[in-house]
């Protein structure tokens, strides 16, 4: 099982570290949820649309000769959302208001994602028969 407590710390981190963040999940390419750090967030149900959504997005720059996928953002009216490629099993999914940096959060998240994907990574593969 992936290190749930290890992961938690990294997405309350990153809260201290951006303003605006107003929540962060950390999810199987799948769809599963290994941690999450956000009250009003239905957890499950962003998970598996973080999947849908990687799903389209390395499709995407795939067939656009782009390589494999690295992240994603979206802009709506009140923020954004970005999902972070965090090793081979894992996506890291940050909400931000309309106000955050996105400069800042790209920095940050990629960061993060580099030592999830460190500790999910080691984890999958150490439980691969």
């Amino acid at each position: 099982m992936l290190p749930e407590a290890e992961v938690k710390a990294e997405l309350q981190g990153l809260r201290a570290r951006i303003p605006h963040l107003t929540g962060s999940l950390v999810a199987t390419i799948d769809g599963l949820v290994v941690a999450h750090d956000a009250a009003a967030l239905e957890a499950e149900g962003v998970a598996a649309l973080t999947a849908a959504a990687l799903g389209v997005g390395s499709r995407l720059t795939e067939a656009t000769g782009q390589g494999a996928f690295r992240e994603l953002i979206t802009r709506g009216e009140r923020g954004y959302t970005a999902t972070y490629a965090a090793g081979a099993y894992t996506v890291l999914t940050l909400l931000a208001g309309s106000q955050a940096n996105v400069g800042r959060l790209h920095l940050e998240a990629r960061r993060a994602g580099a030592r999830i994907a460190a500790l999910a990574d080691a984890d999958l593969d150490r439980t691969t028969f």
